[in-house]
């Protein structure tokens, strides 16, 4: 990097309120709505400032539909010492006693903690048809199937299920593995997963009250770990990632399945998803930097007369023995999971 563009990253957070946006987004992925709440100021402001952060390089945007994310895009995106400084500094002021910057903390958890609210509300109301609302997509027993057949048929010790929601994952491949425990934080989709564990016959798998983003379970611990139809609920959905690649032994499997990129923007209002979507790259992004490998992927296309089905993405990661045990991004806890399957 020349001297004139090393100057202008630093030029880029030599102002307050850029600061303390760089500081926020080295936290975690924010829209320009939740910068404007958390700084206390107007949108066109925000986004002004966006842009010179962004055009310096510091900052990378992602749209879906209506919405834009920002995040801080760290050293592992430009790879120069200037900006692994910059990340470092930015750490230190997120967690210092600076008035500003402590209050700028505690309303991102405010803004997490309303988001989380919201869907988590959601989630209890719709706790026991959440089956049927999934079959608006597409259908889960060819998802499995086609989950099934990446995975192939050998059994394994231990299957943990990121997000296990009504426990369906756990029956669906419960010939599969030895042991099954799957974590939610949707104490009413835990009840229901206990029913219908208990429905089907299986024995060998237990749910418990848990974070998907920071499970009670021991570093390479897991055979296969699935995250199904969860990472669309997350703010940080490579957090996620990041913890299953912690927990799985080496040679083990990650199983992902998620939506494709789309449009629907009505599943934000009406079914608390964050995220539409992810790209393959933008999958495949997530679990190189846990120091994934990838093994194989899948799409499942809606019926052409389907009209309201999205395509579903399916990844299959493998862990190496080089695997880096992740520790919680910047030391702060986990971001609520809200997921469900």
């Amino acid at each position: 990097m020349s001297l004139d563009q090393t100057l202008n990253l630093f030029r880029a957070v030599g102002e307050e309120t850029r600061l303390r946006i760089a500081t926020l987004l080295r936290r975690g992925e924010l829209t320009v709505s939740e910068l404007t709440q958390i700084l206390g100021q107007s949108q066109p402001r925000v986004s002004r400032h966006l842009k010179i952060l962004a055009d310096a390089g510091l900052v990378e945007r992602h749209r879906e539909g209506s919405w834009i994310f920002y995040r801080f895009v760290g050293r592992q995106r430009l790879g120069d010492p200037a900006v692994d400084a910059i990340g470092d500094a930015l750490k230190r002021l997120g967690a210092s006693e600076d008035r500003v910057a402590a209050r700028d903390r505690e309303r991102f958890e405010q803004s997490r903690e309303a988001r989380a609210s919201a869907a988590a509300a959601y989630f209890r109301a719709n706790a026991s048809d959440w089956d049927r609302i999934r079959g608006l997509h597409i259908s889960e027993p060819a998802i499995e199937a086609k989950m099934r057949e990446l995975l192939g048929a050998e059994e394994c010790d231990l299957f943990v299920d990121l997000g296990t929601g009504t426990g369906r994952m756990l029956t669906a491949f419960a010939d599969l593995y030895r042991e099954g425990v799957g974590y939610d934080l949707s104490r009413e989709m835990l009840a229901v997963a206990r029913a219908r564990l208990d429905e089907a016959g299986v024995t060998h798998a237990q749910v418990r009250l848990g974070d998907a983003l920071g499970v009670p379970a021991e570093t390479g611990s897991a055979d296969v770990v699935c995250i199904h139809h969860v990472l669309h609920y997350l703010a940080e959905p490579a957090d996620a990632v990041a913890e299953a690649a912690r927990i799985l032994k080496p040679g083990g499997r990650l199983i992902v399945s998620d939506f494709a990129p789309h449009d629907l923007e009505f599943l934000r209002d009406e079914h608390a998803h964050r995220r539409l979507g992810f790209s393959e790259e933008e999958a495949e992004g997530w679990a190189e930097a846990a120091g994934l490998e990838p093994a194989s992927s899948a799409a499942l296309r809606p019926e052409r007369d389907a009209g309201k089905g999205l395509t579903v993405k399916i990844w299959l990661f493998k862990s190496s023995a080089a695997v880096r045990r992740l520790a919680p991004r910047d030391g702060k806890p986990p971001l609520t999971d809200l997921s469900l399957n």
